[in-house]
């Protein structure tokens, strides 16, 4: 599973000229998965992602958390950032999870958040969308699953 997180002053996703959800201080998370992935897996990368303490503190240091914030997330599915470029110049998306298996772990990860966070918004599954943000920093993480078991 992989995360691309990027604190954001304003984060939106749309869907054919529609807005489905945004945000403004929080965190745009571009969401990976494989078809090895489990909600074990999920959990982990969600307790490290909502605990980065990536906002700066009254000092200018980064020390504080999403919580200590009172930041939103907007969570949209990325299958391609599994593209494996190494031949040729097509990617390649066989490693991304299937989308049914991705799909569920997804709605999985929404859930759990929605428990942790005050505003989470998403993008649609699936669908061709438009994202648009204020990277503030900038600051963007990359969380790889299997770095972090």
């Amino acid at each position: 599973m992989e995360f691309v997180i990027q604190r954001v002053t304003g984060a939106s996703v749309s869907v054919e000229g529609e807005t489905v959800g945004a945000i403004r201080n929080g965190f745009l998370v571009l969401i990976g998965v494989t078809d090895t992935d489990t909600e074990a897996v999920a959990d982990k990368m969600l307790r490290k992602m909502l605990n980065l303490r990536i906002f700066e503190d009254e000092n200018g240091k980064t020390n504080l958390a999403l919580k200590d914030v009172n930041g939103s997330l907007l969570l949209v599915s990325q299958f391609t950032l599994y593209a494996d470029c190494r031949k040729g110049n097509r990617p390649s998306f066989v490693k991304a999870g299937a989308p049914e298996h991705a799909k569920q772990l997804y709605e999985y990860i929404i859930e759990e958040c929605r428990k942790e966070c005050g505003n989470v918004q998403c993008g649609i599954f699936g669908a061709h969308m438009k994202i648009e943000l204020v990277n503030d920093g900038p600051f963007t993480v990359v969380l790889d699953s299997e770095e972090l078991m």
